[in-house]
């Protein structure tokens, strides 16, 4: 017997879009076969016809357990920042039942102090989770020389970042005042990597270019915050990412750029894959959605994260290396607060990185790729679940309709057609995309087995 039969949905696995029945038990997929032909009992079915059924999404950026962690900073006092129960919540609304988090490498006990700082998930969420762990130049070189426990403890994926973001400030104004790693740590982290079948992830800005940028912006008079695409510009993504493609490839490292956000990242990352190297991209559903203009508007910071927007141009990109597989997944960056607070800062430095966008993520991306540019339905989930799965150690388990596999479905209903209002979504008091016309939107969500919506 079932404990969940899906009949009659146009079923998205692996290899095509199909009308077929899944069964499901135990938390996982038992059978998937043509329409009324797996007959055993069920005792629950789910009439699926009409929709599209896709791997459950998975969120492979968001920054939750920082934001409630002791120290954390609030722009605003009393405007507390969102953590994982209000990022899980806006995932499984959403269609997304994996979350991916931050974690930083700490010195001694790495698998334990990895645990102890995402303890805050423990019974604080919705969707199921996991992290990347960050590395900077704190950490000592016994700590990278020890990467190999991370991976062997289901976390494969290390996060370094090339820049410190903003200038110093006191008390410092980003959430996880990291810092970024210097490239003789970083050479060392990439060989520990490619030993032990890890996988980079790169937050990739010119450290000196972004911070001359700074100087040159207070100079100039370009200290409002709509011109941060003038410091976090195309220029400090182009130097990095040719000098981390570099680094990662003499040491053979597979790796991959989060937020690419200009032409100069895709073609960076397009010239590596031509040459055979393990390298791909990240692209925020932000930056596919607005670019560096929209900052103008008298809110417009609340388009903004880290690095900033750029030009119509780039957007434009951004979608062609997307639909033509030189960029691998969608991403949030999600580390979200309220309206108020993510409007308080007024200046280049100040204004606040992060954006509330994990709940519209599968659904926007259906609308824009695939209702509006054609992208098949195998390679929407590729975008918006597979290819994280893959990259990020969780496949099959995660990221596929296949037998054996969690059974976490978005069920996408392709009639769903309206403007979004504040309404329709779950987190907060704003959204950058109140107002946008969607044409299909995931209305029922199962995690393992058990449903959402």
């Amino acid at each position: 017997m079932f404990d969940l039969l899906i009949t009659g949905g146009t079923v998205v696995t692996p290899s095509e879009a199909a009308v077929l029945d899944i069964g499901v038990q135990d938390g996982r997929i038992a059978a998937i076969a043509a329409p009324g032909t797996l007959t055993d009992d069920a005792t629950q079915t789910l009439d699926a016809s009409g929709r599209i059924v896709t791997p459950g999404g998975i969120e492979p950026h968001a920054h939750a357990a920082a934001n409630v962690r002791p120290g954390a900073h609030e722009l605003v006092a009393g405007v507390p920042n969102a953590g994982p129960l209000e990022h899980s919540l806006g995932a499984i609304w959403g269609g997304t039942t994996t979350v991916v988090d931050f974690a930083p490498a700490p010195e001694g006990e790495l698998v334990g102090g990895v645990h102890d700082f995402l303890s805050v998930w423990n019974g604080n969420t919705y969707a199921d989770y996991s992290a990347h762990i960050i590395y900077s130049s704190r950490n000592s070189a016994d700590s990278i020389a020890r990467v190999g426990e991370l991976i062997a403890n289901d976390f494969p994926s290390v996060k370094i970042f090339t820049t410190n973001i903003r200038p110093p400030s006191d008390p410092p104004l980003t959430l996880t005042p990291i810092g970024r790693i210097d490239n003789g740590r970083l050479a060392d982290l990439t060989a520990q990597l490619a030993r032990n079948d890890g996988v980079l992830a790169v937050h990739a800005e010119d450290d000196e270019l972004v911070m001359y940028n700074y100087l040159m912006a207070r100079q100039r008079d370009n200290w409002d915050w709509y011109n941060a695409h003038l410091i976090h510009s195309k220029e400090v993504e182009d130097l990095a990412f040719r000098d981390v493609i570099r680094i990662a490839e003499q040491n053979g490292a597979g790796m991959y750029f989060v937020h690419v956000t200009g032409n100069d990242g895709v073609n960076a990352v397009a010239a590596a894959r031509s040459r055979g190297l393990p390298v791909y991209g990240e692209v925020l559903t932000l930056a596919l959605s607005f670019n560096c203009w929209q900052y103008r508007e008298p809110d417009g910071m609340k388009y903004h994260t880290y690095p900033s927007l750029k030009y119509p141009e780039d957007g434009h990109d951004l979608w062609s290396g997307l639909l033509g597989n030189n960029l691998t997944f969608t991403a949030t960056d999600s580390s979200f607060t309220t309206y108020v607070d993510k409007t308080a800062g007024r200046n280049v430095q100040d204004m606040r990185g992060g954006n509330i966008g994990i709940e519209i993520r599968m659904g926007v991306n259906y609308s824009e790729a695939v209702v509006k540019r054609g992208m098949p339905l195998t390679q929407y989930a590729n975008i918006t679940s597979t290819n994280a799965a893959r990259l990020l150690g969780m496949y099959p388990r995660k990221g596929v309709i296949a037998p054996g596999s969690d059974a976490d479905f978005a069920i996408i209903d392709p009639s769903f057609r309206k403007r979004l209002t504040m309404d329709d979504l779950h987190l907060r008091d704003y959204s950058p995309w109140e107002g946008w016309e969607v044409s299909g939107w995931p209305t029922t969500v199962i995690l393992r087995g058990q449903g959402h919506g």
